[in-house]
């Protein structure tokens, strides 16, 4: 940015600023949630709407989205809520203990590491286009915390699969498009399969600087992978610790490139481990561990969760 955009955009930097600064006094939420993170609201039956735009990547920023793992389960000795050190291409304890299990050749082992491998999420800028249960939130902007269904959403739209299918970069301010989310209650879990973009359009209909106003407004996506979000290896270790606590044994470490390939890796025959400490290990006899579920609520339930963490 040079020293004309600097002294270009001072009022709108002051306004950001104290904006920040009244959020911060005044918490939307009692119980500390981010305020600046949109979060949508379904009826009764299970179903929600809301109409909103993906914003281009704010200034400094290089791309429009940044994308985390995380881990989220209960063991014997409580819940594991944290981010995966993989994010920042780092070796992390759980995913570890996980691949030793997978290896284990144990079908009982395999299930467990699939209830606690890694999972995936994705943050970015949005502007509220339409939030009828929220009308309040309607033309501001948020942080959007979502998973890999709906960026699948966003792939399909930015490289459909057919020819006849025109490319959008839905992150565009002029050549985007809206975003209708439609959630379902499906077999008890949220559903977005019939959320669709629309046709591209200029955001809002906004000459150049309204639009830039929109975009001054956005959020740095950096804190997402700001090393202070992650615990340190030996700090996830104790806290994986903590979790299992059980009786349990080492086992020999081999690292994946992906917690998905365990679905695809054909096991080596192994002896069962034996029983003896905590640490890089197997836990047999407890049953399967609690996993926090792959759904837009998941985002509510590992707060609270991630609060229960904090207090072990």
């Amino acid at each position: 940015m040079s020293f004309a955009d600097l002294k270009k955009q001072s009022k709108f930097g002051f306004e950001k600023l104290s904006q920040e600064i009244e959020k911060l006094q005044n918490p939307v939420n009692g119980n500390g949630d981010d305020s600046r993170l949109w979060k949508p609201n379904v009826d009764k039956s299970g179903n929600g709407y809301a109409v909103f735009r993906f914003l281009p990547a704010a200034d400094g920023d290089d791309l429009p989205w940044m994308k985390v793992w995380h881990h989220g389960f209960q063991g014997p000795g409580g819940w594991l809520i944290d981010n995966c050190p993989t994010t920042l291409s780092q070796k992390c304890p759980v995913c570890e203990f996980n691949t030793g299990l997978w290896n284990s050749g144990i079908e009982s082992d395999k299930e467990i590491a699939r209830k606690q491998k890694r999972k995936l999420n994705y943050y970015s800028n949005i502007y509220v286009v339409s939030d009828p249960s929220n009308p309040e939130n309607n033309g501001k902007v948020f942080l959007y915390k979502y998973g890999k269904k709906i960026f699948d959403k966003i792939q399909e739209a930015m490289k459909p699969e057919f020819e006849d299918e025109t490319p959008i970069n839905i992150f565009d301010f002029w050549q985007g498009a809206d975003f209708k989310l439609k959630i379902k209650k499906v077999a008890g879990y949220w559903n977005y399969d019939s959320s669709e973009f629309t046709s591209p359009s200029t955001l809002g209909g906004f000459d150049d600087s309204e639009l830039e106003k929109v975009w001054r407004n956005e959020y740095s996506l950096q804190e997402f992978v700001n090393p202070s979000a992650f615990k340190s290896y030996d700090e996830l270790q104790t806290r994986l610790n903590v979790v299992l606590s059980k009786n349990t044994s080492r086992i020999d470490r081999e690292t994946l490139e992906d917690e998905d390939d365990f679905d695809t890796l054909t096991p080596p025959r192994s002896s069962r481990p034996v029983f003896n400490s905590v640490a890089n290990t197997v836990t047999r006899e407890p049953s399967l561990p609690k996993v926090v579920a792959e759904t837009a609520d998941e985002d509510d339930t590992l707060s609270y969760f991630a609060r229960l963490a904090e207090e072990d």
